[in-house]
């Protein structure tokens, strides 16, 4: 069945098209985009009711409605503005350039190359001072971490990762699906099916330090999980958590995506999302005296236990002589 996006990439394609072939066949053209004359003669319906803003009879693309029903005849007129070159703001050029310059971090080949290209050629229409105006940073990995990770996407193959995980400060090597590059508050992230986890995961670009070939394919698994403003929410293995801090620690509220943020007394009540427990043991570790509860409590015992070890390694070590504390 044919979606909306196809039929707008039709559209898009179809008026060029039609300029080029006056008079153009009804099958010959549905059979040049892929699709039945029944679907083509639906999308001319819809392109008769486009045009430019204000939408009189003047401003809409004008087709022989009556030649394609009664003819198989198409007919393409009103249109020839599309064919102008199209002239920028200056606003708008910058625009471009910021958005090329993100989509640049997610693509690589023959993909990243146009990309490369079209930024050239924005940077000179927009001229040299203008283009030092726009500012874009990411935080990304080599550029020949990106380069074979968008060619596993393309190819549709598997790949080991050298990840160096910050929740659990260790090194892991996990075999992923590839599945695609997204770019979200300032970091790349790739998008993959973990076979290790058997479940999708994201993996910060910025902490992997290599990537090799694994054996097999990209199985059908459907879509990931919404990688937008919620997508913490969707992830079953959350858990809801609610920590009482100190003032000290408010900076959490900002710097973390949080449910709910709550002025008391003596300090801060913020809830938030929780999927990895070691995320949540090193956060707790870091802010030490500055946590006054965490509920539910069994979600702290993990970082009680952890603090606990260390005392207990610290008292062994300066029992041994091994360390003196400088006045």
């Amino acid at each position: 069945m044919s979606t909306s996006l196809d039929q707008v990439s039709r559209l898009l394609a179809l008026v060029p098209y039609l300029q080029a072939h006056p008079d153009a066949d009804l099958a010959a053209t549905a059979q040049a985009f892929g699709v039945t004359p029944r679907r083509l003669l639906a999308d001319l319906e819809v392109l008769w009711f486009v045009g430019l803003p204000g939408g009189m009879p003047g401003d809409l693309i004008d087709i022989d409605m009556d030649a394609v029903q009664e003819q198989g005849r198409i007919s393409l007129s009103n249109a020839d503005y599309l064919s102008r070159p199209m002239r920028f703001t200056i606003e708008e050029v910058t625009s471009l350039i910021v958005a090329l310059r993100a989509v640049r971090e997610v693509t690589g080949g023959a993909a990243g190359e146009a990309v490369d290209s079209a930024l050239a050629k924005l940077s000179k229409v927009a001229g040299a001072q203008e283009s030092k105006r726009v500012g874009f940073a990411v935080a990304t990995s080599e550029s020949a971490v990106r380069e074979r990770l968008a060619a596993a996407i393309a190819a549709r193959r598997a790949v080991r990762l050298s990840y160096d995980g910050f929740t659990r400060a260790e090194t892991t090597t996990p075999v992923v699906e590839p599945h695609r590059l997204s770019v979200r508050d300032g970091y790349v992230y790739l998008e993959g099916w973990s076979r290790d986890r058997d479940a999708w995961r994201t993996f910060r670009l910025d902490r992997i330090a290599s990537v090799d070939p694994a054996e097999g394919g990209v199985a059908d698994r459907g879509e990931p999980p919404p990688f937008d403003g919620g997508w913490l929410e969707v992830r079953p293995e959350a858990a809801l958590v609610t920590l009482t801090v100190t003032d000290r620690a408010h900076w959490i509220s900002e710097y973390y995506p949080v449910r709910s943020v709550e002025r008391f007394r003596r300090g801060w009540r913020v809830q938030l999302l929780v999927a990895d427990p070691a995320w949540l043991r090193s956060l707790l570790l870091r802010l030490g005296p500055e946590v006054r509860a965490v509920d539910p409590p069994e979600a702290a015992e993990s970082a009680r236990a952890a603090a606990s070890e260390a005392l207990e390694l610290y008292a062994e070590l300066l029992g041994s002589g091994s360390v003196s504390l400088a006045p």
